[in-house]
């Protein structure tokens, strides 16, 4: 993702919305994320995708049954720590 002031952003513009048009770019001020410029088909996808995303408390029995059931590979439980 590209980055620039708000400042540069405001000096040139166009090649940002340029650039824009194949990646984000993240407009800062005072050091601070404050937009993001983005194609619209990049924004069309994520409201999509969040369209597309269902809430856990939505989750069917049986796929609530299977998470409870789950065992975690014991390589990864050092992510235990992460959940304190």
């Amino acid at each position: 993702m590209s980055r620039t002031t708000a400042f540069e952003f405001q000096r040139k513009i166009g090649e940002f919305q340029h650039r824009a048009q194949r990646e984000p770019v993240e407009i800062t001020k005072y050091g601070r994320r404050t937009l993001v410029l983005m194609s619209a088909d990049h924004y069309d996808w994520l409201v999509a995708a969040a369209r597309r995303s269902a809430a856990t408390r939505e989750a069917p029995e049986v796929v609530v049954d299977a998470v409870r059931r789950a065992e975690m590979d014991p390589d990864q439980a050092a992510l235990d720590d992460l959940m304190e």
